[in-house]
């Protein structure tokens, strides 16, 4: 079962409705690639599962850092929750500076 690590988006059952109302179980598959991201806090790649609507949303807000750091910690995966805890410490070094 294939999970976005940055968004939570997983696989969801849903109905297919015919004309004369029989419902058919479904299973609809999130759009998951593996991708390097690459942090600019962190000058480096990481390499995670992340589905394609979050990539997109990822360029709206401003980058990678941008949208992890803006991520509630409930929906991210434990790889994702430790490079959001090393983008922080990364930055709050750089505010003591």
């Amino acid at each position: 079962m294939s999970r976005c690590e940055l968004t939570g988006k997983a696989p969801v059952v849903k109905n297919l409705v015919s004309h004369s109302n029989i419902k058919t179980k479904t299973k609809a598959q999130p759009n998951i690639q593996s991708k390097r991201l690459f942090s600019k806090a962190l000058n480096s790649f990481v390499r995670l599962q992340v589905a394609t609507s979050a990539i997109r949303d990822m360029e709206h807000m401003g980058g990678f850092d941008v949208f992890v750091l803006n991520q509630k910690p409930e929906k991210l995966s434990k790889r994702a929750l430790e490079v959001q805890a090393r983008i922080r410490r990364k930055m709050a070094t750089k505010k003591k500076k």
